[in-house]
């Protein structure tokens, strides 16, 4: 009977994180995949120019994405993954949590209004800026935290992909020529803000659980507690994001940011698949370090194998079949973006083991792992990558991309190492 019980509870784990993963797919799908279906009628209608205005705005506003999430979706994600069964807990944690970001985005409303008055490169398309912001917002919102750390992405996996959908359509409605590439943020950022709206119904409707004002000082103990990560978040978008911002600075060519955008795109699509498995196990992980150390470890590794071997696979894919890879997606035969993805696509390996090893210190409880990891990337990309983009311009930056990949992982094997040491 003892057997039975545990082959059932087994196979319920099993068929949970697959379903998350499930839904984890179909949420980033939308995200990634109707983004990268629309880009041929962009670079058709709105020109690689422009595009590469919408893609410099799209990094610039990343800084304020980052702020804003300032670590929660691993934090909260925990904190909710552990006291689920609590909802008097859940609510506090909910509502901290949101106030907290709220907080965040007027600062960051704030900076980006500054900016915008005090730089004419940046005023000069100000209305793209403010209308990207609208995703700052949306991201606030739409609490993808609280769903994982209760498991249930389904809950929000269809309704973003419905508004999704209705985005991209929406594009080939509403943008029909060059001068209409404003339009493209205030779409995407209208569906991520109304799923945020109506994932507050499906919060109260089916977990019961409503806002509620909490003190100042439960807050600062949510923003005690993701402070490192938002250190390392912060590091990573200097070696992810900046770089797009210091090829604009460098080339002052918005056409030469549009090639380097579409590779990057498609390999950022890729490496979120890789991501994605490790964003369905966290939560069943975080609860496997409290019982046993030992299986933790265990099943740290087949994931480890698991992710390497999948990404080799998407690597080698990419690499030999980039000219097809670019005719299919961009919809012409583009030689600089084409070299670009050929270089990048090395990098893929390493991206979504960035992600394990880092919510495996979280899990942990060793946030600073993260923080010294992502901040030592952070001061090898900015020395390496300026240097080789002014040096080789936009070739120079993919190599620079996939060398600084290779070091974050080294670091993270080495620390990772380091705490199993320790632990046996």
């Amino acid at each position: 009977m003892k057997i039975e019980a545990l082959n059932k509870i087994a196979n319920s784990d099993v068929k949970r994180l697959f379903a998350n993963f499930i839904s984890l797919l179909v949420l980033q799908g939308a995200n990634y995949i109707l983004p990268l279906l629309i880009l041929p009628y962009l670079i058709r209608t709105i020109g690689v120019e422009n595009f590469g205005i919408l893609s410099f705005a799209e990094a610039t506003i990343t800084y304020f994405m980052i702020i804003t999430d300032y670590g929660f979706n691993s934090t909260a994600t925990r904190w909710i993954s552990v006291h689920r069964d609590n909802k008097q807990k859940v609510t506090e944690i909910f509502s901290a949590v949101l106030t907290a970001k709220f907080l965040l985005m007027f600062l960051s409303a704030i900076i980006l209004t500054i900016l915008l008055f005090i730089s004419d490169r940046f005023y000069e398309h100000k209305e793209v800026y403010i209308f990207t912001f609208g995703m700052v917002i949306g991201q606030v919102l739409f609490p993808t935290w609280f769903f994982q750390g209760y498991e249930k992405m389904k809950y929000i996996a269809y309704l973003n992909t419905i508004l999704k959908i209705l985005s991209t359509v929406s594009i080939f409605i509403f943008v029909t020529e060059q001068s209409d590439f404003y339009i493209v943020p205030i779409l995407n950022a209208l569906g991520t803000i109304i799923a945020g709206i109506w994932s507050f119904f499906i919060i109260k409707k089916d977990f019961g659980i409503s806002f509620c004002f909490q003190s100042i000082e439960k807050v600062i103990f949510y923003f005690k507690d993701g402070w490192h990560l938002f250190l390392s978040t912060i590091a990573v978008v200097m070696y992810t994001s900046t770089n797009i911002v210091i090829l604009g600075v460098i080339s002052s060519d918005h056409s030469l940011v549009g090639h380097y955008s579409i590779a990057e795109k498609i390999i950022m699509i890729t490496a979120a698949f890789g991501s994605l498995i490790d964003r369905a196990i966290f939560p069943h992980f975080s609860k496997i370090w409290i019982n046993s150390q030992h299986e933790y470890y265990q099943k740290f590794n087949n994931i480890l194998i698991l992710l390497i071997s999948i990404m080799s696979i998407f690597t080698i894919f990419l690499h030999f079949f980039n000219d097809f890879i670019m005719l299919l997606i961009a919809g012409e035969k583009i030689e600089i973006s084409s070299d670009i993805l050929a270089i990048l696509a090395f990098a893929i390996i390493f991206m979504p083991l960035g992600s394990l090893y880092s919510n495996s210190f979280v899990i942990q409880e060793k946030n600073i792992y993260v923080t010294k990891v992502t901040i030592m990337t952070m001061i090898f990309n900015l020395l390496l990558v300026p240097l080789l983009t002014w040096k080789y311009s936009v070739y120079g930056m993919a190599y620079g991309v996939v060398l600084v990949n290779m070091f974050h992982i080294f670091l993270n094997v080495f620390y990772f190492n380091r705490i199993k040491s320790k632990d046996f």
